[in-house]
């Protein structure tokens, strides 16, 4: 059966509109006498359609306060689990199954097998926010369209049932000249226009008919609000857009260049420096103690932007330097929102590099050097008449079961470089060579009996320990990026402009009309009835009336 919508004023409403969207005469309860449901004016809401589709149900089930509720809570219910033990991302270098189990035990270890060790990444979180957001936006749009269509096409005569079923209304005979009204009821009309205009009521009249409005932008503030927390959402969801959010912790060990995960920055710790605290510096607590008390702890670092072949592994990326800065605690380099704080150090002896010299044993004639890294060491290097090429490179040489030469890590521990080289005396194709850089490799592995007759001619050795370079210390610092953070900003400032709006000012309408000496006046606020009551009074007082402000709701009043 077809509802019919179409009000006595000649207006077609929506089908589920409780009130007229013109005149405002109850559609689905014309002769009750309870107060009007103002919610929205009366307007349908397309969570009101009768036999919804698929799309309506979807629209119906995210447009329901009750399941946003539900949705913020369990969101809630998941960040304070997640606040229970320290989230992963607060470790360094730690296997975080590892302790959660032998700092929290049993249950800190279910913890972390049911993933709440990681919770604010994982998929359910993010899901509960972008199901939030998709909420209000649902909910946002199912009732500021009818709202604005509702307030946007008010109409100054409204039904004398409309008016006299507000919550604060009054009817009676106009007052005569002798009580102080006005001769006629066009000009007591007008005379109440002026009281409030004074009360700062924009006042529209249509001849003994009034609609005064005051506030009305206050009826926005939920959805402003509501815009400022989808901003607000949104950002936080995009910080799992690679690169918008980092907040990692990585070692910087001294002289060595690293890439920053998820961005196109290498940044190198150029020097790290410590300094102690003099015994004479530190109270008597530390002293007794005898422990070293650090001063100050800084790296100098070099923040480097990959300009060209940054993901080809087969070439090296060619860097250019954009910032320069010592890092100490509370002072983080800074460079267009990446941040890059001192966090910790830890003393960790490691070979950077070495500047062997080629001679010859029998002789001692020494043909020249060159500067070798432990890191992504050249294909060809050159020494006098010979030249060196590189064939193999172990970091952590040692050798497998079957007597085979591997690596145990990529970490220079023990390095071990295997050349061809060729030269004066030598074969064309060149001649294999083993180089320990550390002494104690050379013995352990016996370097002069692998390279036989080569290694009893021409040996590689360091000099002194002016051609060897250490790194004493391993800078780690907290690399943090957050390209969402000013969306989170403005999406909260937006917000609080929404919250001042509805708390701080109260949409008021009253709305009345005059037939045959007869006052009808209903008034409909939003928040502080107490305030409209008085205000109404006052406008009755000034009209020839002698009202009591507690006499004004829902009650009759015969002068």
């Amino acid at each position: 059966m077809i509802q019919n919508t179409k009000c006595e004023c000649g207006h077609q409403n929506h089908v589920g509109s409780i009130l007229c969207e013109s005149c405002g005469k109850p559609i689905a309860d014309e002769g009750g006498t309870a107060p009007l449901e103002m919610r929205y004016d009366g307007v349908a809401r397309r969570s009101q359609r009768a036999n919804p589709g698929v799309l309506d149900r979807v629209w119906n089930f995210f447009s329901s306060v009750k399941i946003a509720v539900y949705l913020i809570a369990i969101t809630l219910l998941g960040s304070i689990l997640g606040t229970v033990y320290p989230q992963e991302n607060t470790f360094l270098n730690i296997d975080p199954a590892v302790y959660y189990k032998e700092t929290y035990g049993t249950i800190g270890y279910i913890y972390y097998l049911l993933g709440l060790s990681h919770t604010f990444e994982s998929w359910w979180f993010i899901t509960l926010l972008f199901m939030i957001g998709t909420s209000l936006v649902v909910c946002s749009l199912d009732r500021v369209l009818p709202l604005y269509r509702a307030l946007s096409k008010q109409q100054i005569r409204k039904h004398l049932s409309f008016i006299t079923r507000q919550k604060v209304t009054f009817t009676g005979p106009l007052p005569s000249a002798a009580q102080g009204g006005a001769q006629t009821p066009e000009a007591w009309t007008e005379q109440a226009a002026e009281v409030l205009r004074k009360q700062r009521y924009r006042v529209h009249t249509d001849g003994t008919a009034l609609l005064a409005e005051k506030n009305r932008f206050s009826r926005w503030g939920p959805y402003i609000n509501h815009i400022g927390l989808i901003i607000f959402l949104a950002a936080v969801l995009m910080r799992s857009i690679p690169g918008w959010h980092m907040d990692q912790h990585i070692a910087f060990p001294e002289g060595k260049l690293v890439k920053i995960p998820e961005t196109s920055y290498y940044l190198k710790n150029e020097k790290f420096t410590l300094e102690f605290y003099k015994q004479e510096e530190m109270s008597e607590s530390f002293r007794s103690k005898g422990q070293d008390v650090p001063k100050v702890f800084e790296t100098k670092a070099v923040l480097y932007q990959c300009k060209a072949d940054c993901d080809d592994p087969a070439k090296e990326p060619v860097l250019e330097e954009v910032h320069r800065q010592d890092i100490i605690v509370n002072k983080p380099l800074d460079y267009k929102g990446f941040l890059a704080y001192q966090f910790d150090f830890k003393p960790s002896p490691t070979l950077i590099s070495v500047k062997p010299t080629l001679k010859n044993k029998q002789t001692g004639e020494t043909y020249g050097s060159f500067e070798l890294p432990m890191n992504k060491p050249a294909e060809t290097y050159s020494a006098g008449p010979y030249e060196l090429k590189l064939k193999a490179y172990f970091p952590e040489f040692a050798l497998d079961d079957k007597g085979v030469p591997m690596t145990k890590s990529n970490e220079p521990k023990a390095p071990a470089f295997v050349f061809a080289i060729s030269g004066p005396g030598l074969k064309p194709e060149g001649e294999p060579y083993m180089y320990f850089p550390r002494q104690v490799d050379k013995v352990n592995f016996r370097q002069d009996e692998i390279n036989g007759a080569l290694g009893a001619k021409l040996e590689l050795s360091v000099g002194s320990m002016a051609d060897v370079a250490i790194s004493e210390y391993i800078s780690y610092l907290n690399i943090r990026v957050d390209r969402a953070m000013p969306y989170i900003w403005v999406g909260a400032a937006i917000s609080m402009i929404g919250l001042i709006m509805g708390f701080y000012w109260h949409h008021r309408r009253i709305w009345l009309r005059i037939d045959n000496g007869q006052l009808a006046l209903g008034a409909h606020t939003n928040k502080n009835w107490y305030g409209i009551r008085k205000e109404v009074a006052q406008v009755l007082n000034k009209t020839g009336f002698d009202i009591d402000p507690k006499t004004l709701e829902r009650k009759v009043i015969e002068t």
